[in-house]
């Protein structure tokens, strides 16, 4: 019999079904850190991280042992599609309470000789851009969002963005190529300057 290291993500899938508890420890050993960063890039705090990261495994678990899982290859996006449901939940529920405070940080943010670069107007002028920019992101739709924070902030490949939100790789194209549309749009309109001399 193979060792559980040389299975292919699909046979250890089937082997957990089949009651091989190990099947599993394989497959969280293979995306753990990457789900786990995935998670941690949208979220930005890792007590709340760990959770959603407990929640996709135990759905993942839950679905394989009800024989529902029918993702033939593609356990990576599968695992990773369920982490980014769990994460749009979350911020549906904690839409009205978003605000970052700097009493809430482990670190002083605002006064950390470790986080000065440049003079204090440039780091102003990154500082407002990067915030109108979070704005108009956070304008779009949410089809466009998804798609442009999975490339530009995760660096996801169109291919592995396609698999991730169950569309085709031409839709996620036309979504990435809108919501840049939108934003230079809405930058124009409210005459927001998006660059950093």
């Amino acid at each position: 019999m193979k060792s559980f290291k040389t299975m292919t993500d699909e046979e250890l899938v089937v082997s957990y079904a089949d009651g091989k508890n190990p099947a599993f420890d394989e497959l969280l050993s293979r995306y753990k850190s990457s789900i786990f960063s995935y998670i941690y890039f949208i979220v930005h705090n890792k007590a709340l991280t760990e959770d959603i990261f407990q929640e996709t495994f135990v759905k993942a678990i839950v679905t394989i042992k009800q024989g529902r899982y029918v993702e033939n290859g593609k356990f990576k996006a599968w695992i990773t599609r369920i982490a980014h449901n769990l994460i749009i939940d979350y911020f549906r529920q904690e839409k009205n309470e978003n605000t970052i405070s700097n009493d809430e940080a482990e670190i002083d943010l605002l006064n950390n000789i470790k986080l000065c670069e440049g003079t204090i107007e440039d780091k102003l002028v990154k500082k407002q851009v990067l915030a109108d920019v979070r704005k108009l992101v956070a304008h779009l739709p949410e089809s466009q969002r998804t798609v442009l924070e999975l490339r530009y902030y995760r660096d996801l490949s169109f291919k592995e963005i396609a698999e991730i939100t169950g569309v085709s790789i031409n839709t996620a194209l036309g979504r990435m190529r809108y919501a840049l549309l939108n934003m230079r749009r809405m930058a124009a309109e409210n005459k927001i300057e998006l660059s950093i001399s």
